[in-house]
């Protein structure tokens, strides 16, 4: 089916996604795991989220990128926005909340899930404004955050950075910002951006995060072996000129619809990841702190050894105000 093809948000009635309007939702894998006691997310080592009270949404499931990696079916980006009849921040906020309890419903009678992390997850503490598309598409994007905030709940927005305007509007608890190529050439062919001038909005994305004081922010890049895993002191020169907290390096992983675009070969392992990650870091001297967590194929580097959003640290009053604690 071609995009022109395409008359509505395919997506959002996609059956693996829950939905309210534009609102979508859906569990993490990590979340699953977290509820039985299996693991957490790569999320938790680096920065302290609880991969259970975690919700993963977006506000809107249309994106002005076609990556080649992108386990999405871009077939469902090609829809107009002047046909969406936008709900305001507080009705998303309050869907994606909906939204996720009814998704976790089901572990409230599994065995192999404790009654109190249940309930814990039943109350989110994250969001991770991720899912798919391009959040800052949503005309309310700033509002948006600031509504989660209010509901005590942390924000975690992923961003390709076509929209340096609205992101210097936004004031998440982290904001992260794709960079998946270094050099404008392999920015076309393996980001394959809709709009002619997304490379331009990029660079001056990166001039806004360098102008984040309170914002943490992180550039993360996905490594595709034959596209984009060359040159590193291009990468960091473009990492140096965000001054960013933080950069992600992660493995493209072969799985959803990226399978009928690339090859399983096109998947660095986490030997590969490390290697390029330590390229980059000599052109870094100020990020000299290298984390790891090879079971997600991914690395960080970090100016400082402790890198745990503040309030997320165990001992701080965004637990004590858990309406759970002491339970």
């Amino acid at each position: 089916m071609s995009d022109s093809e395409v008359d509505g948000p395919k997506q959002v009635s996609d059956p693996d996604y829950h939905s309210e309007n534009h609102t979508a939702a859906q569990t993490c894998g990590w979340t699953a795991n977290a509820l039985r006691g299996e693991g957490k997310c790569y999320k938790n080592i680096f920065y302290g989220i609880e991969s259970h009270r975690c919700i993963q949404m977006t506000p809107v499931v249309k994106c002005n990128e076609r990556c080649v990696f992108c386990w999405r079916d871009h077939a469902g980006h090609a829809y107009e926005l002047g046909d969406v009849e936008w709900d305001d921040p507080d009705a998303v906020a309050e869907a994606s909340l909906s939204l996720q309890r009814k998704l976790l419903s089901g572990f409230g009678g599994n065995d192999a899930v404790p009654r109190e992390r249940f309930e814990e997850a039943m109350e989110p503490r994250h969001v991770a404004i991720s899912l798919d598309g391009e959040p800052s598409l949503y005309p309310y994007l700033p509002e948006l955050i600031e509504a989660f905030h209010e509901r005590d709940i942390t924000t975690f927005l992923v961003s390709n950075g076509t929209k340096p305007d609205v992101l210097a509007e936004c004031d998440p608890t982290q904001l992260y910002v794709s960079v998946d190529a270094a050099d404008r050439w392999t920015f076309d062919s393996t980001v394959k951006a809709v709009e002619d001038d997304a490379w331009e909005r990029l660079v001056d994305t990166l001039d806004v995060l360098a102008e984040k004081d309170e914002t943490r922010t992180v550039l993360r890049t996905t490594l595709v072996n034959g596209h984009n895993m060359h040159h590193p002191e291009w990468y960091a020169t473009m990492f140096r000129r965000a001054d960013p907290d933080f950069v992600e390096l992660k493995a493209y992983m072969h799985v959803g619809h990226s399978r009928g675009r690339l090859d399983r070969d096109s998947m660095p392992d986490h030997d590969e990841v490390r290697d390029f990650t330590e390229r980059v870091q000599e052109y870094m001297p100020d990020h000299d702190v290298l984390k790891e967590v090879p079971v997600s194929h991914v690395t960080l580097l970090s100016k400082t050894e402790d890198t745990w959003v503040p309030k997320l640290q165990k001992d701080s009053d965004f637990w004590a105000r858990d309406p759970h604690a002491g339970e």
